[in-house]
């Protein structure tokens, strides 16, 4: 078998006889499929089958509305061109950061102070539309601008968060490596101290918004106490090189980095000084683990909102799919689970406010709420027959959203033995050294 050059395969390619017809553009989905209507007119929100709107505050319910009309207006339109072409649209970053809402529940400091609640139901109007802009959101609130409040300096916190805040400014949080995924706390990224500050060396991988952020937060190993450390590093740091990991099936639009320090200096007002081991990070990781939890909540709301639209559309058989039991039958069972996600969601919002949430219960809410994502994303997919499998129609791109979903802020497996060993006392996260697993 003989392969063909790059040069030899372009030149085969171009002798292909093509039809005059074959390089025109895509006919425009709403004249090729005229009986349903796309994702770039986003349908109503027919989800809240029990009324949890009522169980929000006023605050929460404007939050809620602000930014679902942002995303249906400005998002929605744009979406599915940027998923396919795996870009962000930087010009929405600055309508983003007008919305109230950059910077979550930190208080003070240009921030808007929202309650977890209102922090959660942002969370989920922006991923109901759009999962990559959810989560460009999460990695720069919930990460990045947390960590910067809950451990920075008083000069730190005055001099980055005003900015964050507005989006001027963008950041993202490295803690993952590609030796140490789901054991992140033996990360080896390593932190020397010099004269008038450390010297970063080692490797990030997965982090999002890394290849355009202004600020990054970078977790790294102390060489004198072996404890992880946090440091603020400034783009186009001289040793810093951050490049775009390419061929992603799921959130596309998010910009995920390949991160390579290479002696990289930072002066010691750059580091941050609440954070001296990886215990330190847990404080940003219960509010962090909320908000992700909420992120497969709004992604199922916009897949039911769109099948709910395009069953009562469609028709086959003479009648609209609607009509079919099985149809139904499929519908509801999605209905089910928005209402059940929601409900844990929201439970897991007060007893964070109340001061009586625990590890275990936020990985279980991120567990069972992501699985049941996928389950409702799946029906979806189903429903839309071959529509389930085109952007254009949401639910392909939101199916396939929820994969990276499931898997980051612990995957499935991890975050299941965190509970675990919280309700039965013993961890099971490594193998026993001394005995045979055979």
């Amino acid at each position: 078998m003989t392969v063909l050059s790059s040069a030899n395969r372009e030149d085969a390619e171009k002798k292909v006889k093509k039809s005059s017809y074959f390089d025109l553009p895509p006919m425009d989905v709403s004249a090729a499929f005229p009986q349903a209507t796309p994702a770039s007119k986003f349908p109503p929100c027919t989800s809240d089958y029990y009324h949890f709107d009522e169980l929000l505050t006023s605050e929460e319910q404007a939050v809620r509305k602000r930014v679902r009309e942002f995303m249906e207006k400005e998002v929605a339109p744009i979406m599915t061109e940027y998923w396919e072409k795996a870009e962000f649209p930087f010009h929405i970053i600055p309508k983003l950061g007008a919305l109230g809402v950059v910077g979550g529940s930190i208080k003070g400091y240009g921030c808007p102070g929202l309650s977890i609640t209102a922090n959660a139901i942002a969370t989920a109007e922006i991923s109901r539309v759009d999962a990559s802009c959810g989560t460009f959101n999460l990695v720069h609130t919930s990460l990045g601008m947390l960590t910067i409040a809950l451990c920075g300096s008083e000069e730190q916190k005055h001099k980055y968060l005003p900015s964050l805040a507005q989006m001027k400014t963008v950041t993202c949080w490295a803690l993952t490596e590609p030796d140490n995924g789901s054991d992140a706390s033996a990360l080896q990224t390593t932190a020397t101290k010099v004269e008038g500050g450390w010297v970063l060396t080692g490797q990030k991988r997965w982090i999002g918004n890394s290849t355009f952020s202004d600020l990054l937060i970078i977790l790294a190993r102390n060489t004198t106490t072996n404890q992880v450390n946090g440091f603020i590093v400034k783009k186009d740091a001289p040793g810093l090189t951050v490049t775009k990991i390419p061929n992603k099936i799921g959130l596309r639009i998010v910009q995920n980095g390949d991160i390579l320090l290479q002696n990289v200096f930072v002066p010691d007002e750059e580091r941050l000084p609440g954070l001296n081991s990886f215990q330190d990070t847990s404080k940003v990781l219960a509010v962090s683990r909320v908000m992700v939890a909420w992120q497969p909540i709004g992604v199922s709301m916009g897949v039911y909102d769109m099948c709910h639209r395009y069953l009562k559309e469609r028709k086959q058989f003479g009648a609209p799919l609607a009509a079919f039991q099985i149809n139904q039958q499929k519908l509801v069972k999605m209905l089910g689970n928005v209402q059940a996600m929601f409900l844990m969601g929201w439970r897991l919002c007060k007893l964070y406010e109340a001061g009586k949430m625990t590890p275990g219960q936020a990985s279980l809410g991120k567990a069972w709420i992501s699985s049941k994502a996928r389950e409702t994303a799946s029906l979806g997919r189903e429903l839309l027959g071959g529509n389930g499998i085109v952007g254009d129609f949401l639910v392909a791109k939101a199916f396939c959203d929820l994969e990276p979903i499931y898997t980051y802020e612990g995957t499935y497996d991890i975050n299941t033995l965190v509970t675990g060993r919280e309700v039965t006392g013993i961890a099971s996260f490594k193998p026993a050294a001394s005995r045979s697993r055979l």
